[in-house]
């Protein structure tokens, strides 16, 4: 059972940045992708971004480009979201995904993490 831990939610103002990570255990996920979603009230959960396993890849939002960066260390099973120039449409619970496959439809993963709350708000 592989199990997903978040950190690093948090309030935050408008322009600000906040850096998220996830830690996983339970299975090494070398071969995985690694990513985040996110979900604001009363809204679907919403693609983020990814990181593959094997060349570095990576694949984001068009919502979060130039402003998102993730990172994975494949040796310590981790994935870090660095969220810059951060806006109130940002808003929301982010959440730590692993899967074999990528995908951009949450439905596709296999494991989720429980969640970090993210605020912007001044």
């Amino acid at each position: 059972q592989v199990m997903l831990v978040e950190s690093g939610g948090g309030l935050v103002k408008p322009g600000g940045s906040l850096r998220l990570s996830c830690a996983a255990s339970g299975r090494e996920l070398r071969t995985y992708w690694m990513g985040w979603f996110r979900q604001a009230p009363g809204k679907e959960r919403e693609f983020v971004a990814v990181a593959g396993w094997s060349d570095g890849s990576t694949i984001y939002a068009d919502s979060v480009k130039g402003r998102f960066t993730i990172s994975r260390d494949n040796a310590k099973n981790t994935v870090d979201l660095q969220m810059n120039n951060l806006a109130p449409e940002d808003m929301g619970v982010y959440y730590c995904v692993a899967d074999q496959s990528f995908s951009r439809q949450a439905i596709s993963y296999e494991y989720w993490g429980q969640g970090t709350q993210v605020t912007v708000s001044s």
